[in-house]
């Protein structure tokens, strides 16, 4: 058993779905997972895995930020073979191209953490979605939610919820940046690090420019959209093994 997800080898299925609010997981499980049991409650993170249209899948909560996500993300790919994990999470919009509710597809992940840094010694790495991951998400969010209200592009993962120079993001936003979230760009290099899939599909939950917002249990239980994205793209038949 791993330290912090403390399952049993076997409990975890190749398809993760990973929202950042453990609630949201438990969501997931109820609502879309057939069959859903328990595997983990360490520390409140709650995991579970089912099945969707007959085919194995979890759900894993990550936390908020990089650093905890980071940690999830390791044990999934290193202890229990982990094949695909999709981030499920809420983004704000960063530009009045994006509205509230509309889902955003990270094609990469610009950041302001260190993490990177320090790995790569200095060297600014670019983390990127696995395409075929992507492709199969554009391919369902057309089916799911049709061709308004779906973005695929940059998304900005910030190492702070409260930034003390808002000002900045402004210059990410005159070179195509739509969404800023917390986590993607460090669940983009754990995978490639490993050689596995990654993707995030984010609903819009607030607006950072007309400061439209959602409600915390809004962004708990009625993101279904991303859901049935990312559920019919990680379990594409079209993708290749990892």
């Amino acid at each position: 058993m791993s330290t912090h997800l403390g399952a049993h080898p076997g409990d975890i299925a190749p398809l993760v779905l990973m929202p950042g609010d453990p609630l949201r997981a438990r969501w997931i499980a109820d609502t879309f997972l057939d069959d859903a049991r328990c595997y983990t409650e360490v520390r409140g993170m709650y995991g579970f895995t089912g099945t969707w249209r007959g085919q194995r899948v979890s759900v894993q909560g990550s936390g908020m930020g990089q650093p905890s996500l980071a940690i999830y993300a390791h044990e999934l790919f290193k202890e229990y073979d982990v094949q695909r994990v999709v981030r499920v999470g809420s983004c704000g919009a960063m530009t009045e191209r994006v509205a509230v509710r509309d889902i955003v597809i990270a094609s990469g992940a610009c950041t302001d953490s260190s993490m990177n840094r320090l790995r790569f010694e200095g060297l600014d790495y670019a983390p990127v979605a696995d395409f075929g991951l992507l492709r199969a998400a554009h391919d369902a969010a057309l089916t799911v939610a049709g061709d308004a209200g779906v973005h695929v592009g940059l998304i900005y993962s910030s190492d702070s919820f409260y930034p003390a120079r808002p000002e900045l993001s402004a210059r990410l936003v005159e070179h195509g940046v739509l969404a800023v979230e917390m986590e993607a760009s460090a669940l983009y290099t754990i995978a490639a690090s490993y050689g596995r899939k990654a993707l995030a599909v984010c609903t819009v939950s607030d607006h950072l420019v007309t400061g439209e917002e959602t409600t915390a249990q809004e962004r708990e239980q009625t993101f279904g959209a991303m859901v049935e994205i990312a559920l019919t793209a990680g379990l594409s038949p079209d993708l290749s093994p990892a």
